[in-house]
């Protein structure tokens, strides 16, 4: 189905749920360091896209525990699997999509993406992983679909299965699910179409080129060609008092905005609202107790900026944040604060002249 051949055999390891269990638990301290995650924490309560009692990266850690069925790993070259005693539909689903990422990374290089993860280039990692798990989606459903022993209900639990669903993710906020599901839901929509116009020509295409934004996964008709805005937001710490210092900084793409807006808008009103997306970032300062956020975003155009004021301040009003939005041009600033008075003082300090 992949249209490739191994280069070398793969390393397959079956492992029960309470190995697969300890295999995520082992790697998880490196790939999501407490304290990066502690402050992003922070960000994203002050934000309003998770609650405030929640810690982000204990969300992670529950989604991804009971969650995961199987990985591939590209620097050992090592593929787990989590078998159940026999080998059914929903596990030979895994291991075609597992054995997907093993033969792309025998060809593409995977490991690309730890750099950009390692590099903080948030959207960028994001899109690539949507193009990775969406190629491995697209395959293994084929794969399953040729089979003449599958009917259509066994395929979509399968993959449902594939995706590690399970029933209980209670203490997951939505908007972490949201993130999380993405580059396989979406990402699978990505390569179909790929496939759908060029071929498997196309989807290697996509992972030697990796799309750069998560605008392109959504809009494959944008993908190579339609880059973003650079959008800075300048240091407001020294406006803000003497005690004042940087939290978090991420970039922010038309999907992370998308499933903001979902979390109090209708799917259709947000996705409306951000499909004109061309850049956009956020900047978080701390004085240790109160919190102050921009965000802020350029679009393709005025309407598609006015557009999302609209939608943000509904967003805004529908959560009851402590919160501003303003749109000079084709550029919508989102203020966020954990009070009146810091919402004020960080308004202030947007308004400022510089220099």
């Amino acid at each position: 189905m992949r249209g490739l051949r191994y280069e070398h055999p793969v390393a397959v390891t079956p492992v029960d749920a309470a190995g697969m269990d300890r295999q995520i638990q082992k790697s998880f301290d490196a790939s999501y360091p407490k304290t990066f995650y502690d402050r992003r924490t922070v960000a994203w309560r002050t934000i309003g896209v998770i609650p405030p009692e929640t810690n982000l990266r204990a969300s992670l850690r529950s989604f991804l525990t009971g969650q995961v069925v199987g990985f591939y790993d590209p620097d050992t070259g090592r593929l787990v699997y989590q078998r159940s005693g026999d080998l059914g539909i929903a596990e030979r689903f895994v291991l075609a999509h597992e054995l997907t990422h093993a033969i792309d990374d025998q060809h593409f290089d995977l490991s690309r993406l730890d750099g950009l993860a390692r590099a903080c280039e948030d959207e960028a990692s994001a899109a690539a992983l949507g193009a990775v798990e969406g190629s491995a989606q697209y395959f293994a459903t084929q794969v399953i679909a040729r089979n003449p022993s599958t009917d259509l209900g066994d395929l979509v639990g399968a993959i449902i299965q594939g995706l590690g669903a399970q029933q209980d993710l209670a203490g997951v906020p939505p908007f972490v699910q949201s993130l999380e599901e993405w580059p396989y839901t979406t990402g699978l929509a990505f390569i179909t179409q790929l496939a759908a116009t060029g071929g498997t020509n196309a989807v290697n295409h996509a992972l030697v080129d990796l799309p750069t934004t998560t605008e392109q996964v959504i809009h494959p008709d944008r993908y190579p060609i339609d880059t973003p805005t650079a959008v800075e937001i300048p240091d407001l710490s020294a406006r803000l008092g003497a005690r004042w210092g940087d939290l978090d900084a991420m970039e922010v793409g038309e999907e992370w905005l998308d499933a903001m807006l979902q979390l109090r808008l209708d799917g259709s009103t947000a996705s409306a609202a951000t499909a004109g997306w061309d850049g956009g970032v956020y900047r978080a300062w701390t004085d240790g107790r109160d919190v102050a956020v921009v965000l802020r975003t350029a679009w393709d155009s005025e309407r598609d900026a006015a557009e999302f004021l609209r939608a943000s301040t509904a967003w805004e009003t529908a959560g009851g944040s402590i919160s501003t939005a303003t749109r000079s041009g084709s550029t919508v600033t989102l203020a966020f604060a954990s009070s009146s008075g810091v919402l004020d003082a960080l308004t202030s300090a947007i308004a400022a002249p510089s220099g």
